[in-house]
């Protein structure tokens, strides 16, 4: 058995498509902790089961009890509630807040030497909260969108253009959401910049269809949303941890003075390591890039205020 943990908060369909990677990865045991009571132990029974078959030796255990996360290398928090319909977005935020609140507490008790990787949303609200409370050190919390919304933006084009995802270099900055920042300039197929193989319209396409890929699916899929993918990227985040072997992701990490801005969590290129966010990368944006983001980030801004007088921070 492997004596390295992993805590997955919230055993919907993200956070038990995480519990299945990491133990697919052969990565480390996974607690995973549901208020919903057998939702847990249910997914990890089942988990526990299919390792007979897939070959994995690791421990899956579910609860609604925190203590099961005691000791976890890092945690993965996925626990939250989706808008619905009538639901402002305020609303959202506050729910959610209490829900992530609650979360980074028993995370503080129970594994205070652990590395939170947010997934809840608003992303980047929820991991300067998840920050806050926690009282953690700002490289050890950060949060999972960067690494989905590349994927999704270099499946796009690889299915526009007939290449294969890898051949892609792509990267897109910014907060979760419609205000996302594809760096089109940096985009390059097999080598060759983006903009020598497609039309100008062809490329906004592209990126609006990104800024869209979780309501795609969210419309198609009728009642949940997307889950696949935003667990391989956490999972992408997560070996990096747990490896120490430090990659360059995107990522929403805390930024002290860097593009700009102070006191905020925000997408952006990132050394992810053993210790965490071991380096936050700076680009040379265009001024339109520059002015994105910042664009960006006044809507995390807004959110964390609003918070701020709500007194959930």
């Amino acid at each position: 058995m492997n004596s390295m943990k992993v805590a997955v908060i919230g055993a919907g369909q993200v956070g038990g498509t995480c519990a299945q990677r990491i133990v697919e990865r052969k990565l480390a045991d996974v607690a995973i902790v549901d208020i919903a009571d057998g939702l847990a132990k249910g997914k990890a029974l089942d988990l526990g089961q299919a390792g007979a078959i897939e070959a994995y030796n690791f421990k899956v255990e579910g609860s609604t009890d925190y203590s099961i996360i005691k000791g976890a290398r890092a945690v993965i928090v996925t626990a939250g509630l989706a808008r619905k319909p009538g639901m402002s977005r305020e609303d959202l935020l506050s729910k959610n807040a209490a829900i992530v609140k609650d979360i980074a507490q028993n995370v503080k008790r129970y594994c205070p030497d652990s590395v939170i990787i947010m997934v809840t949303n608003p992303l980047d609200i929820m991991t300067y909260l998840a920050w806050k409370v926690s009282g953690f050190d700002t490289k050890k919390v950060f949060g999972m969108a960067g690494v989905l919304d590349t994927a999704r933006l270099k499946y796009f084009i690889s299915q526009m253009l007939d290449v294969l995802p890898t051949e892609i270099e792509a990267m897109v900055l910014g907060g979760h959401g419609d205000s996302m920042v594809p760096l089109i300039g940096r985009t390059t197929v097999k080598g060759r910049p983006i903009g020598e193989l497609l039309t100008q319209e062809e490329i906004e396409l592209l990126v609006q269809r990104t800024r869209d890929g979780g309501a795609e699916i969210v419309s198609l899929l009728k009642t949940g949303s997307a889950y696949f993918a935003p667990s391989s990227a956490v999972c992408d985040m997560l070996e990096a941890v747990l490896k120490d072997r430090p990659e360059v992701l995107p990522a929403s990490v805390y930024l002290e003075g860097q593009y700009g801005m102070t006191d905020i969590y925000c997408g952006v290129p990132a050394k992810i390591g053993g210790s965490g966010v071991e380096e936050v990368i700076g680009l040379q944006l265009t001024s339109a890039e520059q002015e994105a983001l910042r664009r960006s980030a006044a809507q995390v801004r807004e959110g964390i205020e609003y918070l701020k007088r709500s007194r959930a921070i």
